[in-house]
């Protein structure tokens, strides 16, 4: 039987903060490695929910890796002195956010066109022995040879790993992944190389292990949002009973209700605004009149029943 590969949640900017961390880890778990959505730089400072997201005791994790996004070396080093002054001994590297605000600046995928940017970056990691680096990138921006340029410059840089998205930046989440072009990255890459991209099932994590069986790892963001119990199925070997689902996203619910009722001090529409960005991605082929109810409602009473009916339903 195939051994199962290490599950690491990618971070998503809105989406994957340390109350959803924490709410998934308590009632799906499987997964190994979490991530913090990016720190970066605003007008030279950081934002306080930047801060608030990586404090520690804000975070009740297995394991915990906090993520930045620079252009240069300098605003790479501000924020990763906020990671050392957390405590923090790992720190990602952001080479694929494909959002074209930042990366026309050269942030995220947007610097991979620029082999000389991408090494006075990376130059961060030798002076840094203390922190384990890890990167996670796309293919490029422009074309997918962009990532074949920079090998020898990855090679030489002592990284943990290397996450791989295989599309370039300008697709942002659109078409096909490039598995040639993947592959061909993975024949040159000396480090422990792990697969991100429109993972969703069982299968698709046996898909991508049986294709390439040196990976280390698989990560799976968008995937686990619209199935939090994705890496605890894989886990398991089995998928979830309907009601064994419903009873577990209850639980999740719940806690983030709870949290955000006693957080946030802008009444029912900001709490009703949080809630339903939790339900973007979950359960897309749930009941598709309850969803839309769930997305309707104006008031807490009327979202609790929606969200009550949708699960009462099972029928996901």
């Amino acid at each position: 039987m195939q051994e199962t590969l290490p599950i690491h949640f990618a971070p998503l900017q809105g989406y994957t903060e340390a109350i959803y961390r924490n709410a998934h880890a308590t009632c799906f778990g499987g997964v190994d490695t979490y991530y913090t959505p990016f720190v970066r730089l605003e007008k030279g400072n950081f934002r306080k929910k930047d801060i608030r997201d990586i404090e520690p005791d804000n975070n009740h994790l297995p394991h915990l890796v906090p993520q930045l996004i620079a252009s240069s070396p300098e605003k790479a080093e501000t924020i990763l002195a906020l990671f050392i002054e957390k405590g923090y001994k790992d720190a990602d590297i952001n080479l694929g956010c494909p959002f074209p605000l930042l990366a026309k600046r050269h942030n995220g995928s947007g610097i991979l066109p620029y082999p000389s940017e991408v090494k006075a970056l990376l130059s961060i990691v030798a002076k840094y022995p203390q922190i384990s680096f890890s990167v996670k990138m796309r293919l490029g921006w422009e074309n997918p040879n962009e990532c074949m340029q920079l090998i020898d410059l990855l090679n030489n840089t002592p990284l943990r790993q290397i996450t791989i998205h295989p599309r370039i930046g300008k697709q942002q989440y659109k078409g096909d992944v490039d598995l040639k072009s993947f592959a061909n990255f993975q024949s040159l890459c000396n480090h422990p190389l792990i697969y991100n991209g429109d993972i969703k099932r069982i299968e698709d994590i046996q898909s991508i292990h049986n294709q390439y069986p040196t990976l280390k790892g698989i990560m799976i963001g968008r995937g686990l949002l619209a199935n939090p119990a994705l890496a605890l199925e894989y886990r398991e070997g089995r998928k979830l009973s309907s009601d064994e689902m419903a009873e577990k996203i209850r639980e999740m619910h719940t806690m983030l209700f709870q949290y955000y009722e006693q957080q946030l001090n802008g009444g029912e529409v900001q709490v009703l605004n949080k809630l339903k960005a939790f339900w973007e991605y979950l359960l897309p082929e749930a009941d598709k009149k309850s969803l839309k109810a769930i997305h309707k409602s104006n008031r807490i009473d009327k979202y609790r029943l929606a969200v009550n009916n949708l699960l009462n339903k099972a029928l996901f």
